[in-house]
């Protein structure tokens, strides 16, 4: 195995944007990998995604949302019937509790929809940045931030976009760095990177398209 090694390159803003503009080539169709017909639903997913994949997120809420269509639908359901519902993903009480919680607030203040803007966003319960970011990214198209998930996380640490230890302040480095306009766009280019190439424990650097600017400590140049 050889390890990365920091060499000369194009200054930082520079770099920024090759970075952005390889990962367009790479992956120009990336989008969000749950799946949901309106914002609602989407809010639902996002939720059940917590330490859950997305293909299993899919799986339940497949029939999840033939049976509960709106805010009230899960605002009056019984606690311990949604619980069963959604206990494949994981820590489902937790999860039906910000479900319901999240949908009372929205009957309650927001007329039964979905609030689009971040500020109202969090003020739903189970809500963080995260959650926040995705709904109003993916559903109504507003780039109030940037999701930072495990593979942000990770690629942007690798990359030296952000040398931050929590998902809040990397957020806070890539708003500063990347233009506004790509902050939706490079969120599911760098999952979708995260999990093809850059991944946890024995990244694909040899096929990597963004290899020549990654000055990353664990870099794998040789192949098994």
């Amino acid at each position: 195995m050889e390890t990365g090694k920091k060499r000369s390159g194009p200054g930082r803003a520079d770099r920024t944007a090759r970075i952005l503009d390889r990962l367009e080539n790479a992956y120009p169709d990336a989008q969000c990998a749950l799946k949901f017909n309106n914002p609602l639903e989407l809010l639902v997913a996002t939720i059940l995604s917590a330490q859950c994949t997305d293909e299993r997120v899919n799986f339940v809420t497949r029939d999840l949302f033939k049976k509960y269509r709106s805010a009230a639908d899960y605002a009056d359901a019984k606690t311990e019937i949604l619980e069963n519902d959604v206990r494949s993903t994981g820590f489902f009480r937790n999860k039906t509790k910000n479900i319901q919680g999240a949908c009372r607030k929205i009957l309650d203040k927001f007329g039964g929809d979905v609030p689009d803007t971040m500020e109202e966003l969090l003020e739903l319960p189970g809500v963080a940045r995260k959650t926040a970011n995705v709904v109003l990214g993916v559903a109504f198209n507003k780039a109030g931030g940037v999701v930072v998930d495990t593979h942000v996380f990770r690629v942007s640490g690798r990359l030296g976009l952000s040398n931050a230890n929590t998902p809040e302040k990397i957020e806070r480095d890539l708003m500063r760095i990347l233009p506004q306009g790509r902050w939706i766009a490079f969120s599911h280019q760098a999952i979708l990177h995260g999990r093809q190439i850059c991944k946890a424990r024995k990244p694909l650097c040899p096929r990597c398209p963004l290899e020549d600017l990654c000055y990353s400590e664990d870099k794998q140049l040789t192949r098994d």
